[in-house]
């Protein structure tokens, strides 16, 4: 499958396309650091997010501490400075997950998640180093209002809290599937062949979340669907004073 085949579905689902102001923003060489921090953030949240879900709907108690255990070392260099960033050391999920009995969408979560969470904090160690390399030290950075202005339209009770998770983490996925391809040509040979790399997961991440918020919806989810990109496309598409990797059209554009 070529990138256009790729990212057909994705261009569908999303309302908007990229402002060009924030690919001329994102291309700046001073906004490197920030946007491999700030992709790098992104990776790991995205497993966090895969984890709670996990444990929060599938998964025995023993099996959630095996997906803290798993997250533990990565969440310490990032948030607690702890260790090196050698994450060649660690070790992958040391035992096999137990759905809850009492959750019937518990098999199809796991094996999805799991497969999900494995390749985020790949893509996690893939961009510390290409920042290794380059001398870009793992600055904090706070959030952008993107996922929060997703996520606060969630609703609060199951199954649809659930089936609303999965939607957002779809738009957030299938976003960072066209600002990857968007951004690919604009940029050095390295960065080019790394972000054209991620398509394929990033775009089959958003048919994962997607296909499981149909299936565990006790009702039809096209309106939520909508709902959702409608939300999505204003995020980003109005403006934004913070340049982040998911942030809106930038305000006012910064001089080299």
């Amino acid at each position: 499958m070529n990138i256009s085949e790729l990212l057909s579905p994705i261009n569908f689902f999303l309302q908007c396309e990229t402002p060009e102001t924030w690919i001329h923003e994102a291309i700046k060489a001073e906004n490197l650091a920030t946007l491999l921090v700030d992709h790098a953030n992104c990776e790991l949240k995205a497993a966090q997010t895969a984890m709670l879900l996990l444990r929060r709907y599938a998964v025995d108690q023993q099996s959630s501490d095996a997906l803290l255990a798993w997250l533990k070392p990565y969440e310490d260099f990032v948030y607690r400075k702890i260790g090196k960033g050698d994450f060649s050391q660690y070790k992958s999920l040391s035992k096999k997950l137990i759905s809850k009995s009492d959750f019937e969408h518990g098999d199809e979560l796991i094996s999805k998640m799991v497969l999900l969470i494995k390749e985020e904090l790949h893509h996690f160690q893939q961009v510390w180093e290409i920042m290794q390399s380059r001398g870009i030290a793992y600055d904090n950075l706070a959030a952008s209002r993107y996922a929060k202005g997703l996520m606060k339209h969630v609703r609060t009770h199951d199954p649809v809290k659930l089936s609303d998770t999965l939607i957002c983490g779809a738009y957030i996925e299938a976003r960072s599937c066209e600002r990857f391809a968007t951004l690919a040509p604009c940029l050095d040979d390295e960065l080019n062949k790394f972000y054209l790399s991620l398509l394929r997961s990033e775009a089959r991440h958003f048919e994962d979340y997607l296909a499981l918020a149909k299936q565990i919806a006790d009702e039809d989810i096209s309106d939520r669907i909508q709902f959702f990109g409608k939300i999505e496309s204003e995020l980003i598409s109005t403006p934004d004073t913070d340049f982040k990797f998911h942030s809106g059209m930038p305000v006012l554009s910064r001089s080299i």
